[in-house]
């Protein structure tokens, strides 16, 4: 029988109005899953408040809606919620009771290889050996949830609050991660956005490694080994972070190249940055303030354009092993608390340069009395001769233009950090 193109077009119609998303709704004491089997491609399975005790796979395109926050619960045992589909949203539950077996991807939601476009927002995971598992997929996002680690175990034994590996085009917006190992780690992924991410009590706020072509901005990290740490990458752009109070170092910038670092704020840290192997980046107007160490800078990192920064009151500006002088501030000069020179012609920078870590400097953290006496013309004869004498004097980070005053204009609210 013969099928015109008008009939055709009819049937095609017919078809497509009986393919719309429709409602699957699921009340408490009934099956998440045994909805998530019922539903067809693009329906919405909505979960009523309640404690559902069932492990959850959605291998289909849909939307995961709790209403009231339900609690699914696994166990204690594997993974919670495997996600092996594209096009899948999890919203507003609570995920709790993976299994802790570090070998497998014992984690509160596991999203499979290949399960492009996945969406998971506003979910609290919290007892799971790792929050979320992201691995070989395409343009996800992770928004606004609260990860909360296994606080019984010891952190060599925990999972990482997001993982992220071999991915495109991910993004991590607005989380909150405590007390797992890693906050979140990332490995072989491309493109990535981290954004608005709050991190703290976890053994590093960030393990990042080989992904190159990313942003790292707003996020905050604190109260950890580590904050965050940026490792073997190129063509980063990180502003805007604030790593405080961490034990180890603020931010830490390891064989890292061509990269922008900018805007951000380290503040009371064992190390305000830690740059090892870094070269052709740009650092430039951040805060380093009242850390141990304010920059521990080694392995070269000497071809790097670092400006407009303000380096106030850590107890040493600069750690530097090199076997020869770096400059900094070529552009715009940085502001260093501790510079002792003047301006004579009140072009607000110094008319001597700044050297980091000289014999005066060495004395005034050994000696913090002598501060008093900075300005004083005994002290900077000293420091005159020091310069004068090589024997005297170890290779620094130099500053021709030192800024006379803070390009920083609210750095005092970070005092009591």
């Amino acid at each position: 029988m013969h099928i015109g193109r008008a009939a055709v077009f009819a049937i095609a119609l017919a078809l497509a109005g009986g393919a719309q998303a429709a409602l699957v709704q699921v009340a408490a004491g009934q099956s998440i899953g045994a909805a998530i089997k019922t539903a067809k491609a693009g329906d919405t399975v909505q979960v009523e408040a309640g404690r559902y005790d069932e492990h959850l796979v959605i291998d289909k395109p849909l939307v995961l809606l709790g209403v009231g926050r339900p609690v699914v619960s696994g166990g204690l045992r594997d993974d919670v919620i495997r996600i092996r589909s594209a096009d899948v949203t999890v919203k507003g539950f609570v995920v709790r009771d993976s299994g802790t077996d570090l070998n497998l991807p014992n984690a509160g939601i596991y999203i499979e290889p290949g399960s492009d476009r996945v969406v998971v927002q506003q979910c609290e995971l919290v007892f799971n050996l790792f929050g979320i598992w992201l691995e070989r997929s395409a343009d996800a996002r992770l928004v606004d949830n609260v990860i909360t680690g296994r606080r019984d175990l010891q952190s060599t034994m925990r999972g990482n609050g997001i993982q992220v590996y071999n991915t495109l085009n991910s993004q991590v917006i607005g989380n909150q991660i405590s007390f797992t190992r890693d906050g979140i780690y990332v490995d072989y992924s491309r493109h990535a956005l981290f954004r608005g991410n709050r991190i703290h009590h976890v053994r590093y706020g960030t393990h990042y490694m080989n992904t190159n072509d990313s942003v790292w901005e707003n996020n905050e990290s604190y109260a950890n080994r580590g904050g965050l740490a940026l490792m073997e990458v190129r063509r980063l752009q990180v502003r805007h972070n604030k790593a405080w109070d961490n034990e180890d170092h603020g931010i830490m910038l390891r064989t890292i190249q061509d990269s922008v670092i900018e805007n951000n704020v380290v503040a009371n840290n064992g190390r305000g940055f830690f740059i090892y192997d870094a070269e052709f980046n740009t650092v430039r107007n951040n805060l380093v303030i009242r850390n141990r160490v304010g920059v521990h800078l080694s392995a070269g990192s000497s071809n790097n354009q670092v400006d407009g920064n303000d380096f106030i009151a850590n107890q040493e500006q600069i750690k530097f092993v090199a076997s020869r002088d770096t400059e900094w501030g070529k552009a715009k000069g940085n502001y260093w608390s501790n510079y002792g020179g003047w301006d004579q012609n009140n072009d607000g920078a110094g008319d001597l340069a700044y050297e980091a870590n000289d014999v005066v400097d060495r004395l005034n953290w050994q000696y913090p009395l002598i501060k008093l006496l900075l300005t004083s013309p005994a002290v900077q004869t000293l420091r005159f001769v020091a310069r004068q004498f090589p024997l005297l004097r170890a290779p620094s980070i130099v500053d021709k233009h030192p800024r006379m005053r803070p390009w920083t204009p609210d750095w005092s609210k970070w005092n009591d950090k």
